[in-house]
């Protein structure tokens, strides 16, 4: 009976109470990011058939669609302006941006506890 019991005191979990021996402190932590982000970015434009025509003392013959129509100044010696855009359906712009994003990122976080 003895030996049991000498057993089960071996066998019993050992506990202790562990105090710290400061009273207060403080951490500080600092974390650095860094993200590089490299894009391309291609555009592509289309429209369709268009014809136009603008001007100040300026008289047409015709239609602006027939390639046959004439343009004469009204009134003769005055200031004349004439423009004409003529474009066909298809792509009418092409653009390639091609740009680096770089991000820098700096976190300092503080920790002061005390007992």
């Amino acid at each position: 009976m003895k030996r049991l019991l000498v057993l089960l005191m071996l066998a019993s979990p050992a506990t202790a109470q562990v105090t710290p021996n400061f009273t207060q402190g403080s951490m500080q932590s600092t974390t650095t990011t860094t993200i590089d982000i490299d894009r391309t970015i291609a555009t592509n434009v289309y429209g369709g058939d268009y014809s136009s025509w603008s001007g100040t003392n300026v008289v047409p013959s015709g239609d602006i669609a027939d390639t046959a129509t004439t343009y004469s100044i009204h009134t003769a010696g005055d200031q004349f302006q004439l423009e004409i855009v003529s474009r066909s359906a298809g792509k009418i712009q092409d653009s390639l941006v091609t740009e680096t994003i770089e991000q820098n990122t700096v976190t300092t976080s503080l920790s002061v506890f005390s007992q």
